[in-house]
């Protein structure tokens, strides 16, 4: 249990599930006449607390920001070439959910890389269009929150990244204003 008592309030960490949340606090109850320790995390974007045990944290995955070097590594598997494996979709779909309910940053990108569409490409389904927005958001919070910028930033940096961001037209007219 000693080793899961790394995590102070106000640390963010990230939730597999969930992604970046923020430790609230340690809060004790009594759970079937034991007194359990429990960490409090909120997750603001999705308004919403999450308790876990202490002595669960380490199992149910809960870690610690990502370094940089993860990070970077992440980027790097951005910018690689998509795979597409010619398998059926609902198995690609379910492979993808997974990687991004790992929490592993350089596996949410690799969804995203294998999920990006140029202009000129086929559009996507909707559930291609729901998956990618979920790996988007999941490795622009940890992505923003690494890098202490802002998620509309994180977002916008990943898709230049992947060469399918379209507002560079609306930041120059922005900044010619």
């Amino acid at each position: 249990m000693a080793d899961n008592d790394n995590f102070v309030k106000g640390e963010m960490v990230v939730y597999p599930a969930h992604g970046v949340g923020k430790i609230d606090g340690v809060e004790t109850q009594t759970i079937a006449g034991m007194d359990i320790k429990l960490y409090a995390i909120s997750f603001e974007k999705d308004r919403m607390r999450l308790k876990i045990p202490m002595m669960k944290a380490k199992e149910s995955g809960l870690r610690k920001l990502c370094t940089a070097s993860r990070m970077k590594d992440a980027m790097k598997t951005l910018e690689g070439r998509a795979r597409i494996r010619r398998t059926m979709w609902s198995r690609r779909a379910q492979e993808y959910e997974a990687k991004i309910n790992s929490g592993d940053p350089v596996l949410i990108a690799e969804v995203l890389r294998d999920l990006k569409r140029n202009s000129e490409d086929s559009e996507q389904s909707y559930s291609e269009r729901q998956i990618y927005q979920a790996a988007l958001e999941r490795l622009a919070r940890e992505y923003a929150a690494v890098e202490k910028t802002s998620e509309g930033d994180a977002t916008m940096c990943l898709e230049k990244l992947m060469g399918t961001w379209e507002g560079d037209m609306e930041v120059e007219v922005a900044n010619a204003a």
